[in-house]
């Protein structure tokens, strides 16, 4: 096969910008992998807060997590509005870029104990972080088309995972080099997270463009464009009620998504490889391992969701998550389970992280009208930080009140539940109500454009 064949670039339309766009979701994963997933949720527990307070660690970062989510979840439709009515979708990605990568130095600067510090520090690196997530989703459908809008999301997911191997090798290679298997020595990783995410930045805001405004959005004030969108699309059922029913099941199972993110590493290292002596570097390679699958997770929903639809590739991946979930509920149970299980399941939920959220991100690409992206995705995003609020605090505080299987099984039952939901949602109508919505919007453009003449004319 021609090696221009394998180039996943090949026959878009603007192959440039999606390279760049791709490149800030391979920046970003040095907060998302590093910080929220791997080393910092150890890092915070055993070091900041103390070793002997595993309770305490667990209480306080689902707390912190849940609370800068309920944050982003307040503020996704207001910036949104703003970002749609005055043509700030750029400079607010770049924007959130920076502080939180500023940040994330700050949190490999801070010293044992001072546990407001961090949380205060990590709460607005978070806010930055996800914030930005929904700014970078809104450039989609500015970058693609709508038959190259899933294999353009797949490419980003996948990029973002290439980018997540990368890191992992650095970090792998610097603890084996530098001798910094104890956790308190992780500061320097910690502080480099936050300056790959600074290179990362500079090419998707020297390419992107900013995408369409929305003229009537200007003329309002983003507070008041912020709830009437919210209404208008909430309310809006007969309008966009497949979006409607599609997030509703996207806040059951990202629930679970958010969990496993925020928590994957301590459970890892705390169920399977407590009193190991190479527990730290175990726990890196069971996050490569995760990687690697969750980059074929990607790849496959690329390849397969523009052709069997975006809706079918979501529910295939909540099989592989329930099922995952259910194995690692028994594995809990098990005392004398052996290791290699742990491994073996460890590929479901990579597969999980890659495919599902690309797959989701594609069915709302689907769903969105053209010059809605930033409300649109802004409100993909509230709901996914919504879920996060929700479903990251209750598995924290499940497993500090009743232990890792109890945990383990609610995470089942979101993922179980999420399936369900998903199962009533029609792909088909769903993308003929955002086309419908574009053509009522022009027909709305061309009327006001037509009497703004006729106004002119009659002066």
């Amino acid at each position: 096969m021609p090696i221009a064949r394998l180039n996943p670039l090949l026959g878009l339309p603007d192959p440039g910008r999606v390279f760049a766009w791709g490149l800030y979701d391979l920046a970003n994963q040095s907060f998302t992998l590093l910080i929220n997933t791997l080393l910092f949720p150890v890092f915070f527990r055993e070091v900041i807060v103390g070793a002997g307070r595993p309770a305490a660690g667990d209480r306080l970062w689902s707390g912190m997590v849940a609370g800068s989510l309920l944050v982003v979840v307040a503020a996704s439709p207001i910036v949104g509005a703003l970002a749609d009515g005055r043509g700030w979708r750029k400079r607010f990605l770049i924007g959130t870029g920076v502080v939180c990568a500023a940040a994330t130095i700050g949190l490999g600067l801070i010293g044992p104990g001072a546990v407001a510090l961090t949380v205060a520090v990590y709460v607005v690196a978070n806010i930055a972080y996800q914030l930005g997530e929904n700014f970078l989703a809104s450039f989609l459908p500015a970058v693609s088309t709508p038959r190259t809008i899933g294999r353009v999301s797949a490419i980003g997911w996948t990029m973002g995972y290439i980018g997540a191997l990368a890191l992992l090798a650095i970090g792998a290679g610097a603890i084996a080099l530098f001798g910094w298997e104890e956790t308190g020595r992780w500061r320097p990783l910690i502080v480099f997270a936050g300056l790959w995410f600074l290179a990362g930045i500079v090419a998707p805001a020297l390419a992107l463009r900013e995408p369409p405004v929305e003229p009537a959005a200007a003329t309002r004030g983003p507070v008041r464009e912020a709830l009437r969108r919210v209404r208008d699309t909430w309310r809006g059922a007969s309008r966009f009620g497949q979006l409607r029913r599609f997030l509703a099941a996207f806040f059951v199972y990202g629930m679970g998504v958010q969990a496993v993110i925020f928590f994957s590493a301590v459970v890892a290292k705390e169920v399977v490889f407590a009193g190991d002596p190479d527990a730290n570097t175990k726990l890196i390679l069971f996050i490569a391992q995760l990687t690697v699958t969750a980059g074929v997770g990607a790849a496959a929903a690329g390849a397969l969701q523009d052709r069997v639809g975006a809706r079918t590739m979501v529910l295939a991946f909540l099989v592989v998550w329930l099922v995952s979930a259910l194995g690692f509920a028994g594995f809990s149970l098990a005392p004398a389970a052996p290791e290699w299980a742990f491994w073996i399941l460890g590929n479901g939920v990579g597969l999980g992280l890659g495919g599902i959220g690309t797959a989701s991100r594609s069915l709302v690409g689907r769903f969105t009208p053209a010059t809605r992206t930033a409300e649109f995705f802004g409100l993909w995003g509230m709901v996914y930080k919504g879920a996060g609020v929700v479903g990251v605090f209750l598995f924290g505080q499940t497993r500090a009140a009743a232990g890792d299987a109890a945990a383990l099984l609610l995470l089942a039952a979101f993922f179980g539940v999420g399936l369900v939901g998903v199962l009533s949602v029609r792909e088909t109508r769903g993308v003929r109500q955002a086309r419908r919505a574009e053509r009522d919007a022009a027909r709305a453009l061309q009327a006001a454009a037509r009497a703004e003449i006729e106004s002119r004319a009659g002066l």
